[in-house]
């Protein structure tokens, strides 16, 4: 039967002792609270830290453990310096500002890599070991980014989720961390990557091609021979929790005591964690400006702030604490008087009942976080407000307000805009905050902390469309291409990406002589026969490989040269198009420096290998799309291949070539055909079944078999040489 094995950085419950007995206590998170069903009415586990378990008594702590098994809880320890340096450190010190765009408060020196790395991989050991064939996957936040490509090393047949619960920021910003690659490897682990929201998503998917040039196909991208699908589900909170307590008669009575106690007096509410991303200095700055010009005339606003204190053994936390702390004693003492303190500082937790209660007595609802990857108390205010009433002031930079744009919406950086959006929130009149509140209601209800669950985990059962091919096995490979008794074998190799690297200019990527001696030595085989498959010009192959005596086939298949001839042949092609495409892409070039015009006999190609990888993806998409209209009742089709877009001749392709070498020998013909690029993917296809298909690189492919580079190639026609000699 398939489990769910949830992996968090923390498990969901807060162990205790009681008269020598250990008591589990369930978290009231919102994670928690989400996956809880899942976890009770599956068999699955659920993987975490359980917090310091040293510190209790041996037979106090096999007691907690064994409890923990009962409830399938699976405790990951860390150490103190582990707890320090994965947590603390790195994760909290170094990944949380850098994904709120906060820079500045990222440490000077960063040593904990080593450490996050290494909890990473204790947590992807503890799951191989309870994995079991059908089991999926679900990992959460960036405590754990690398976890699921080390998963995918451990468990290559696993389907493995990850959610990101913080923002993922711009790929200018992301990039300033010295692990960016790793990181986004590490994600790509996963069969599917959930964001909050489709900004975030973009931002990643910036960073894939910027940082590691995959191209994100609008919700999936192809990595070593997978297909990873990415997904823009914001989370939902437990509506049906909210709505029982906003109906609670003791709550409301509760509420309606606040209410009658502060009399004429607006109530503006904050409730947040005391962490520098909340926006709490600048909350509390535009409600001093608001108290400065409030006319003397108008009711007296009270400002209750419960701020909860989070990473209290930070440093940088407890500094920001006594900031908080100094701010609020400034306001209160430039404006209270004997019966009036503007500022009802609370610097503790609540638990729900308490909150609920401040939610419904509050007129406005405060929420200014600088950057939040969604803000779940916003969805909480509008969830307990079954009176319909109550105004929400919402940064523009909390997840959230992608979701709730009849919430009030500002920019928490402009103070002034801050102060006038309160002020708007509490003289607005009761029609239209009632109004507002109905279509918050309705988004919020709509989509609750289950349907979130229901909804990924339906995404990650679904199978992705084809499995990757199988790494090239060189022993393997050789061995199958010598049947007995022995028959011809035909080697078509394409070149660039293929037996030499790319460069920014084709013309510099020119064979070394390692490589010409390799391909002498096959082409001198008997029995064998050779053939080199490019969209280089006929020129170019003709320089570097015409003393061999190998088949050429030149722009992709439009023209070639048998070994044993000395000219060329080409198809007949129309070529009307290029006086009309020809100006059109010189004109691009020269307005997207680093792209260039390569003219073929039969093609043309531009190539933007030099171009900034994000404006080229741009560029492209429109350009192919305008070549497309333009060459509609033309005979030329429009290729994309690696960092070119190259426009031919209709019907030319690479699949010719293998046509063309299988004519070339008596049957039967052994087959290898080796590529990397999208183009060659038409010699996989027109390949016989039987063929040996072998693809250059991490693309999804056609072929049978893959390796990871030119080296891999180069290895593998050696190997078939040590073969051919024996």
């Amino acid at each position: 039967m398939s489990r769910l094995l949830i992996v968090a950085n923390r498990l969901p419950l807060t162990l205790k002792q009681h008269e020598g007995k250990v008591l589990v206590e369930p978290s009231a998170g919102g994670l928690a609270t989400g996956l809880r069903t899942p976890h009770e009415q599956g068999e699955g586990l659920w993987f975490g830290w359980p917090g310091a378990l040293g510190g209790l008594r041996k037979a106090v702590r096999q007691a907690a453990l064994a409890e923990l098994e009962r409830q399938r809880f699976v405790p990951i320890e860390l150490g103190a310096d582990e707890v320090e340096g994965y947590y603390n450190a790195f994760s909290n010190g170094v990944l949380w500002p850098v994904c709120h765009y906060l820079l500045e408060r990222m440490p000077l020196e960063t040593p904990d890599w080593q450490v996050y790395r290494t909890v990473n991989e204790r947590f992807a050991d503890a799951i191989a070991a309870r994995w079991r064939p059908g089991d999926m996957i679900w990992v959460h936040d960036f405590h754990l980014m690398l976890l699921p490509g080390l998963l995918r090393q451990r468990l290559p047949q696993a389907r493995i989720g990850f959610f990101l619960h913080i923002p993922f920021p711009s790929s200018e910003v992301f990039r300033v961390l010295p692990w960016r690659s790793e990181l986004l490897r590490g994600l790509l682990g996963a069969d599917l990557i959930g964001f909050h929201t489709l900004g975030y998503l973009r931002h990643f998917a910036a960073s894939l091609l910027r940082l590691l040039g995959l191209e994100v196909d609008v919700d999936r991208v192809s990595t070593d021979g997978r297909e990873v699908r990415l997904t823009a589900l914001p989370m939902g909170i437990d509506v049906a929790h909210f709505t029982r307590l906003a109906a609670d008669p003791e709550l409301q009575a509760l509420a309606q005591e606040m209410r009658r106690q502060r009399g004429t007096r607006q109530v503006v509410l904050g409730i947040d964690r005391l962490d520098y991303t909340k926006g709490i200095p600048r909350r509390l700055l535009a409600f001093e400006r608001l108290l400065e010009r409030r006319p003397a005339t108008a009711p007296q606003v009270q400002l209750i702030q419960v701020a909860v204190t989070s990473r209290g053994e930070v440093n940088e936390y407890r500094s920001f604490k006594r900031s908080v702390d100094e701010l609020v004693g400034r306001i209160n003492g430039r404006f209270a008087t004997h019966d009036y303190t503007p500022i009802r500082y609370m610097n503790r937790g609540l638990d729900s009942r308490g909150v609920a209660a401040l939610y419904l007595a509050a007129d406005v609802m405060l929420v200014t976080p600088l950057r939040d990857g969604l803000n779940l108390v916003a969805k909480e205010f509008v969830a307990t407000r079954s009176d319909g009433d109550g105004v929400l002031v919402l940064s523009e930079f909390a997840g959230v307000a992608a979701e709730l744009p009849d919430a009030l919406q500002f920019n928490p950086y402009d103070i002034e805009g801050a102060a006038a959006a309160i002020e708007r929130a509490l003289a607005m009149p009761v029609d239209e905050r009632r109004a507002r509140m109905a279509v918050l209601r309705d988004a919020v209800t709509a989509h609750d902390v289950h349907g979130w669950v229901r909804t990924f985990l339906d995404e990650l059962a679904t199978p992705t469309p084809a499995a990757p091919p199988p790494p090239a096995d060189p022993r393997a490979i050789t061995s199958a291409l010598r049947p007995s008794p022995p028959a011809p074998v035909a080697v078509l190799l394409d070149y660039d990406g293929t037996l030499v690297a790319f460069r920014d200019r084709p013309a510099l990527a020119v064979p070394d002589a390692e490589l010409l001696v390799l391909l002498a030595r096959l082409a001198a085989r008997p029995g064998l026969q050779l053939h080199l498959v490019s969209g280089r010009p006929r020129s170019f192959l003709d320089r570097h490989f015409g003393h061999l005596p190998i088949g050429l086939h030149g722009e992709h298949g439009g023209a070639w040269r048998p070994a044993a001839a000395a000219d060329w042949t080409a198809l007949p092609v129309a070529t009307e198009w290029r006086e009309r495409v020809q100006p059109l892409l010189e004109r691009v070039a020269r307005h997207v420096p680093g792209s260039y015009v390569e003219a073929k006999e039969q093609s043309l190609a531009w190539h933007f290998r030099g171009v900034d990888p994000a404006f080229a993806s741009t560029v492209v998409k429109e350009l192919r799309l305008h070549l497309l209209e333009l060459l509609s009742n033309l005979a030329a089709a429009v290729i994309e291949g690696d960092r070119v877009l190259e426009i031919r001749p209709q019907g030319v392709h690479k699949g010719l070539a293998v046509t063309r070498a299988l004519a070339a020998s008596p049957p039967p013909v052994q087959l290898l055909v080796i590529g990397d690029d999208r183009t060659d993917e038409d010699m996989f296809t027109a390949a016989p079944a039987d063929a040996i298909t072998v693809h250059v690189g991490q693309r999804a492919t056609a072929a049978r078999y893959r390796v990871e580079g030119t080296q891999s190639v180069r290895a593998l026609l050696r190997s078939l040489l040590t073969s051919l000699d024996h």
